[in-house]
């Protein structure tokens, strides 16, 4: 008797199906296998990011929080930390989303039969629905962003400290503008190929960089400062921040430049007030004296075999 009311119930549950769609009748215990699979999957996931987590230093653990970042070192890292952080939550939190509804979607409506589903031709809400949330999104990301475009790039009128940086193939000029200072003179330290130059700046002071390149394209970056500026050729520009991290940081190219646009690479050295001074000292009485900028057609390969050219400036 119990198998005979079994086979009936079935019966009437496939042809309610093929009347009015899979969607509207489904077999007893379709949700409940469904949930129970999707804990299954989440207990995994949470096990093996557990696992994962348990590995790491705290070193590790705090570069995670900044999602790749380098301890910052400038007083224009916390703005940009915050959009970069932020940032990537909102993707996470959206791919989230998403992945969650294709996983829902490949599970709930898997293949159960040979008969066909409703065919929908169209659902006007859900596409107004998917069509304005990304405008919302990136109305949102577009508006952080140009506060604190606007944040970073705010200019003083008393920088404590100006430097013209020149990026020229293939290395760096810094001149520090002290001629108005107690040293008397500007100085100036430029790399070559063969020698890293180094780039000294005092500690808790701001900084104005006055940047600029005689031949190609070059960008200006030190990753722990937050902050990239592009140098274009003819069109100098200027920028301000505030090391507030004593150390040595590097610094680099970030705009592929020709041949040895690896060479490119410079050292910042963050420094009390005293040995920034100290370095300027040296500088002068090395006979550093004075602003190099180059010329319009300027190749700087100094230090490659059998060419000193290009050093004039």
């Amino acid at each position: 008797m119990t198998d005979a009311r079994s086979a009936t119930t079935n019966e009437r549950l496939e042809a309610e199906r093929e009347d009015v769609g899979l969607d509207k009748i489904t077999a007893p215990g379709r949700h409940g296998r469904t949930a129970r699979w999707s804990r299954r999957v989440g207990a995994v996931v949470l096990a093996l990011t557990a696992l994962a987590l348990a590995g790491c230093t705290p070193d590790q653990m705090d570069q995670w929080s900044r999602v790749g970042l380098p301890e910052a070192a400038s007083d224009r890292a916390p703005a940009m930390g915050n959009l970069w952080v932020n940032t990537w939550i909102a993707a996470m939190a959206i791919g989230v989303l998403v992945w969650g509804l294709i996983i829902w979607a490949i599970i709930a409506y898997r293949k159960r039969s040979d008969a066909a589903p409703r065919q929908t031709r169209y659902n006007l809400p859900l596409e107004i629905l998917y069509t304005t949330v990304p405008f919302l999104i990136i109305g949102v990301l577009f508006y952080w962003t140009i506060r604190v475009q606007n944040d970073v790039q705010e200019m003083s009128d008393n920088p404590d400290v100006t430097v013209d940086v020149v990026g020229q193939q293939w290395s760096w000029t810094f001149n520090y503008q002290t001629e108005d200072t107690e040293l008397g003179t500007d100085v100036h330290d430029i790399g070559t190929i063969e020698r890293v130059p180094r780039l000294y700046l005092p500690v808790n002071q701001k900084v104005r960089f006055n940047v600029s390149s005689p031949d190609v394209i070059h960008s200006f970056w030190v990753p722990a400062f937050y902050f990239k500026r592009d140098l274009l050729p003819g069109q100098p520009t200027s920028f301000e921040l505030t090391p507030t991290k004593e150390g040595v940081f590097a610094g680099k190219c970030a705009e592929l430049c020709g041949t040895y646009h690896s060479a490119m690479i410079f050292e910042v050295h963050v420094v009390s007030e005293a040995e920034y001074q100290a370095h300027l000292q040296d500088l002068k009485d090395r006979g550093q004296v004075g602003s190099l900028y180059g010329h319009a057609n300027q190749r700087t390969v100094t230090g490659l075999d059998g060419d000193g050219e290009g050093e004039g400036r």
